[in-house]
């Protein structure tokens, strides 16, 4: 069995294929696949929660970015105590620990992260150019979403496209972060590189009553 078996049947969900080949070959949950990342973190970004429990089970040593994306706090603040300069490091695909956290939704770990001086206000590393708070939204996440504000994220930053958190939150058709991100200093006017505004996005999904909201507030 190979890594690239092991990838593929964790892209496919199918987690009876993982637990047999992960029986026969332990190790290949401790080897990076061809995104150079490990199957625990794949399986996590492709939302296969059954699967991430079960590689859990055969990684030997999480690394710090391996816990934040799967909420493990007690690793994570560990590995932190250890190694506080980790704290605003990056992950072979370019995100930071914060960053992870917040996209999977592990708020305690987040306001720990951000608590021990993870930087809120620092992009990935990956041509994506995401900040934590872009997570956060995109997560539709709106407690994370208001502790990162809280502590000074900046609400009107562009990820690849020029997209900013309130065109996601637009998109999303989720009126409290709108309205928490607009209570935070969000322009309704910034524009993506296409030249759409976040009431072009929310219409776009049917969500009219935001684009008249956020095209009365232009």
């Amino acid at each position: 069995m190979s890594i690239a078996q092991l990838e593929e049947q964790i892209e496919k969900g199918d987690f009876q294929a993982v637990k047999e080949i992960l029986l026969q070959n332990p190790q290949l949950a401790n080897t990076n696949t061809s995104h150079y990342i490990s199957p625990l973190l794949l399986a996590c970004y492709y939302k296969k929660q059954q699967i991430a429990n079960l590689i859990l089970e055969f990684t030997d040593d999480l690394t710090l970015f391996e816990a934040c994306a799967v909420g493990k706090f007690d690793t994570a603040s560990l590995l932190i105590f250890q190694n506080p300069g980790s704290i605003n490091t990056y992950s072979e695909d370019g995100f930071t620990p914060l960053g992870l956290a917040c996209y999977f939704g592990h708020e305690e770990l987040a306001r720990f992260l951000v608590m021990k001086g993870a930087d809120v206000n620092i992009a990935s590393k990956n041509g994506f150019n995401v900040f934590p708070i872009h997570s956060a939204v995109a997560s539709n996440n709106l407690q994370i979403s208001k502790m990162l504000l809280d502590a000074g994220a900046y609400p009107n930053v562009c990820q690849k496209a020029g997209m900013a958190p309130l065109h996601t939150a637009a998109q999303l058709g989720n009126i409290e972060l709108i309205i928490l991100l607009l209570e935070h200093g969000a322009e309704v006017n910034l524009r993506m590189e296409g030249g759409k505004l976040p009431a072009d996005l929310a219409a776009e999904k049917g969500f009219n009553e935001i684009a008249e909201i956020l095209r009365e507030d232009d």
